[in-house]
Order: C-alpha cells, then sequence, then structure tokens
C-alpha cells in the first residue's frame, strides 16, 4: 500500500503542472488583464498618477500572472504616457516574458508562495486562510446532513422496494436532483429571509452585527441561524445521489447468497439487515465521504456564497477571476487541484480501512 501512495503522490506533481500550463496559457489571450483593470480604476478615481501611487504601490507580481496584450492600445486609446503603462507592468510583473514569469510562478508554488493580490493590499495565502472557514464550514456540514438523512432514507427505500413509499420518496428526490442550487436557494430567500413571506432567517452573512457581544450559547445558535439556509441550499443535490446511491448498494447486497444462507439459519431480518449486509452495503458509501465534501465545496460554493453573500473561498475566486486578479485566480487553482489530488488519495485510504481486504497494488499489477 506505500508504493501505491507513492506513486499516487508522486502524479500529483504533472497533474498540476498541467492544470497550471493550460490556464496560464489561456489566460495569456482574456482581454481586460489586470493592467487594463488598474488603468481603468486610476481613470475613474481622476489623479491616475497618484490614485496609482496610492492604491496599488502594494501589490506585487507574486510569482502568477497572465499577459495583458492590449496595453499598447490603451496608450493610444486614452492619451496615457507610456511611462505609465511601463511602471504598471514593472508593478505586476508583465515586463518579463511569458515563460519567465511562468517559471519563476513555478518556483514560487512549490514554497507554497502565492505572492501579493493585485487589488487587495494582502497576500493570497493570508486571503485564502480567511475565507476558508466558511467555504470548508458550508460543505462539511452539508455533507454530514446529507448522510445522516440519505443513509437511513436509503436503506428504507431499498427494504420496501417498489412499495408506494419508495415511489414517491424516489418522485421527490428526483424533483429534488433536478433543481438547481441556486434556484433553490433564491426560492428559500423568497420564502423565509424576508423576500415576499416569512422573516424566518438572515438574508445575508454569518454572523450577526452583535456576535461578539453574545454568550456562548448565544454565538452557537446564531451561527446556525444564518447557515441554516445556505447548507439546505447545498445539501439537496448530493442528498439525492447519496440516497439512490445507497438503495442501490443495499440492493445489490441483499441479492447475494451470504444473505440468502443467513436468512436460512433463522436470523431475524435487523441482523441481517445490519449484522451482515450493512458493513459490505455502506463500503461505496463511507469511503466516498472525502469525495462527496469536495464535490460539496467546489461545485456550488461560489453561487451559494453569492447569493446568501457569504465571505467565502467561492466568492474570493469569483470576484478575482472578474477584476483579472491573477495571483488569486491562480492560489485558489493551485490550492483547490491539490485538496482535490489529496482527496481522491485519503478515499481510496477509507476503502482500504472500511475493507481491510481491498488491496490497490494487487489491482494495479
Amino acid at each position: 500500500m506505500g508504493a501505491y501512495i507513492l506513486r499516487r503522490l508522486l502524479l500529483i506533481i504533472p497533474t498540476l503542472l498541467g492544470v497550471l500550463i493550460i490556464n496560464f496559457v489561456l489566460v495569456q489571450f482574456v482581454p481586460g488583464g489586470p493592467i487594463e483593470q488598474a488603468i481603468a480604476r486610476a481613470q475613474g478615481q481622476g489623479d491616475t498618477f497618484g490614485s496609482f501611487a496610492g492604491g496599488q504601490g502594494d501589490a506585487g507580481m507574486g510569482g502568477s500572472g497572465g499577459g495583458d496584450p492590449q496595453s499598447e492600445e490603451y496608450i493610444g486609446a486614452r492619451g496615457l504616457p507610456p511611462e505609465f503603462i511601463e511602471k504598471l507592468e514593472k508593478e505586476y510583473g508583465f515586463d518579463k516574458p511569458p515563460l519567465e514569469r511562468f517559471g519563476l510562478m513555478l518556483w514560487n508554488y512549490a514554497r507554497f508562495d502565492f505572492g501579493e493580490s493585485y487589488f487587495r493590499s494582502a497576500s493570497v495565502i493570508d486571503l485564502i486562510l480567511e475565507k476558508m472557514p466558511v467555504s470548508i464550514s458550508l460543505g462539511l456540514w452539508s455533507t454530514l446532513i446529507a448522510y445522516i438523512v440519505s443513509i437511513p432514507l436509503g436503506i428504507r427505500k431499498a427494504v420496501r422496494e417498489g412499495s408506494l413509499f419508495d415511489t414517491w420518496t424516489s418522485a421527490a428526490i428526483i424533483v429534488a436532483y433536478a433543481i438547481p442550487a441556486f434556484l433553490f436557494a433564491i426560492l428559500l430567500l423568497v420564502l423565509f429571509a424576508g423576500g415576499s413571506y416569512w422573516q424566518i432567517f438572515p438574508l445575508r452573512g454569518l454572523t450577526s452585527d452583535n456576535f461578539d457581544q453574545l454568550t456562548t450559547v448565544g454565538k452557537i445558535l446564531d451561527y446556525f441561524w444564518h447557515i441554516a439556509l445556505p447548507t439546505i441550499a447545498l445539501t439537496i443535490s448530493s442528498f439525492a445521489t447519496l440516497t439512490l446511491l445507497t438503495k442501490n448498494s443495499f440492493l445489490d447486497e441483499i441479492k447475494k447468497q451470504y444473505v440468502i444462507t443467513a436468512r436460512a439459519k433463522g436470523l431475524s431480518e435487523k441482523r441481517v439487515l445490519y449484522g451482515h449486509v450493512f458493513r459490505n452495503a455502506m463500503l461505496i458509501v463511507i469511503a466516498g465521504f472525502p469525495a462527496v465534501f469536495i464535490g460539496v465545496f467546489f461545485g456550488s460554493s461560489i453561487i451559494i456564497e453569492t447569493i446568501f453573500s457569504l465571505d467565502g473561498l467561492g466568492r474570493l475566486g469569483f470576484e478575482a477571476a472578474v477584476a483579472r486578479d491573477y495571483p488569486i485566480v491562480f492560489g485558489t487553482l493551485f490550492i483547490f487541484g491539490l485538496m482535490g489530488l489529496l482527496v481522491n488519495i485519503l478515499s481510496d485510504l477509507m476503502y482500504v480501512f472500511v475493507d481491510p481486504r481491498i488491496d490497490f497494488e494487487k489491482r494495479e499489477g
């Protein structure tokens, strides 16, 4: 197993390298780069040179970035002096050739140095660490709720396959799965956050304005009060998938010979179901927990965080992409990619933990 894990860890390097190369090449052709964004901001503030010196002096290349092929067009179109454009290019690191910038980015990323944000005057790693608890909190609670509801429901549906209960719950699950997360989130806001009906939950944010003044119990209740609607909106799609996965896994195990033998020995249905079937049927469901968490964490976090005004990683990445803040874009891309690859390895380890009979090294051979 050690050799298998080592091979999987080594494969992370070329995978991340490929992801970074593809995205770095793509941004070379994206219009409206960070230099153009900085020029637009400076023009809007009136004093071009003074605004730039005061607001952008701390921003750096940080070893990442993309191209800005339209700089010359801005010189002619806006009448800006070439010295100002050169100052911007040097400030953001675009005075170097693309290959040199990419090599510098790789060297910095290998040391987990993601540089400084262009427009936030803060290091990328500090911004990621600041926003990560919100996204992890949403993903973790959504995954836990999905498992708590889906496993008992899936077992119940497997035991009562073909019954009225199975039919109606399947219809409800399919409808829930078909509803986009953003549409369901908006529906929750309209119904329960003062949109047109009831003002039960807060409209935005993860805590109240007086959060620091509350007692410990009050802080816990306030936190769950704010996170209730976004968690429900995130859970809807994973809930449907997990329920059907649990049902099908149990149905597959119930039809096997060892279950028939256990029943022939006179064991109760409850003992057969939870003493013999449960462990085998839950293998794929439990082992897939890390992957489900990452799916929820990445899948709809951008939309949900934006709708509910939650300051998490998804919203940070979206705003950075719009503003062409490439250090944040590439930094979050690197972190997300690394987390996803590590979680895939963790999922394999979970399979072995749940069922030690699984040996990935023999399967590869």
